[in-house]
């Protein structure tokens, strides 16, 4: 980054920094074929997943899947069926575990689906055997009930039989029994979508600690983690602005703060899974990014923010500079979570920037009289 402000590409590159430092989040997911595996994991976390190499999986490495967000990693092992290729699976499993946990965090296995379609009415021996077994490898391993009918808020008996009759054979699974789950919802037989966020919350408790940015990032369920996690970002930068600003700034010279803000606004925008090129524009229309005749994007929004006059003999001092920040990454957060949920855009489907100016320049203001503790 040179000069006051940074620019697009600036922005871009940043953001590129921030997802390789979150790093991926990698699931792997068993269970017979049809259990709805694929539906579940696009319910979870958008899109299709793409493979890693080209042709039939022969290698466990030629298993994982990359979804296009770059945040999740899934290691599907389709085409070896449980009970009938157990003994093999374990064995390929194993090997892959060990020499990945020689590789760094973001490359390794977290946490294991192990996924039982509710209409079956069955879970065999062989499953209870191989989750025993995954559980022997060093998995944490979530049991998954899937395609579960619901009426009323109540979930069909049999699948509660099912549930009950799995907690009851004392499996390594977390939270001592399966999650019941509807992965989409069906309006021919007035079925509903239930039960993403209970898996998403098991697998996070399940998830070694360094890996929640990346899950977060990865999953479109639960907004509210996504939330928590860019109030983290948004603090730290914070932070960092209150050092900088211990000598106090002039108020030409704000741009010293833009690469903290360039960070930050970068690593909330990943944590949302705001895609690098509508987040650089979006950024840009926010007038952060990019600012008017080459001045400081600082100075630039001073103008939006009530309180601005605690900016006495034109300098910034360590407070406001925090203060300020705080305002500016709160403001982003609520931006991306209107991005991620698909609004902010015009009657064409593209991003309006002037809808995305006006949301931040107001969200600014009201957040910077919240954290200044309505001064101004």
């Amino acid at each position: 980054m040179t000069g006051e402000t940074f620019s697009e590409d600036d922005f871009r590159s940043q953001w590129k920094e921030q997802a390789d430092e979150i790093g991926r989040f990698n699931l792997a997911i068993f269970g017979k074929t049809g259990v709805g595996k694929s539906t579940l994991i696009n319910a979870i976390f958008g899109e299709e997943v793409a493979p890693t190499g080209v042709g039939e999986p022969v290698t466990m490495d030629e298993h994982l899947y990359i979804h296009r967000s770059g945040f999740l990693g899934l290691l599907d092992t389709r085409g070896l069926e449980i009970g009938k290729d157990t003994d093999e699976l374990i064995r390929e499993l194993g090997d892959y575990l060990k020499k990945m946990r020689q590789r760094p965090l973001s490359e390794q296995i977290h946490v294991a689906w192990y996924c039982v379609r509710a209409t079956d009415r069955r879970f065999e021996d062989t499953e209870a055997e191989f989750i025993r077994r995954l559980h022997e490898l060093g998995l944490p391993v979530v049991a998954v009930l899937t395609q579960v009918p619901s009426r009323n808020g109540e979930y069909h008996a049999d699948a509660l039989t099912l549930a009950d009759h799995i907690a009851g054979l004392d499996l390594p699974i977390v939270g001592g029994r399966p999650i019941l789950v509807m992965s989409t919802a069906d309006e021919f037989t007035g079925q509903v979508q239930h039960g993403l966020t209970e898996l998403v919350d098991a697998t996070f408790r399940a998830a070694p600690e360094g890996v929640e940015a990346a899950f977060a990032a990865a999953q479109k369920v639960d907004l509210a983690r996504k939330r928590k996690q860019a109030q983290t970002v948004v603090r730290a930068a914070a932070t960092a602005a209150l050092t900088v600003g211990a000598i106090p700034i002039p108020v030409a010279d704000a741009g010293v703060l833009v690469p903290i803000q360039l960070g930050m606004m970068a690593r909330v925008a990943a944590i949302y899974g705001v895609r690098v090129e509508t987040a650089t524009i979006a950024a840009t229309a926010a007038t952060v990014a990019v600012s008017a005749a080459g001045r400081s994007a600082v100075a630039g929004l001073l103008k939006f923010i009530p309180g601005a006059g605690t900016v006495v003999g034109g300098v910034i001092s360590g407070t406001v500079a925090s203060t300020f920040t705080l305002a500016i990454g709160y403001a982003w957060a609520v931006v991306c979570g209107e991005l991620t949920q698909g609004r902010l855009r015009g009657v064409d489907g593209a991003l309006d920037s002037d809808l995305v100016r006006e949301l931040f320049q107001t969200q600014v203001g009201v957040w910077f009289k919240k954290v200044s503790g309505g001064r101004g």
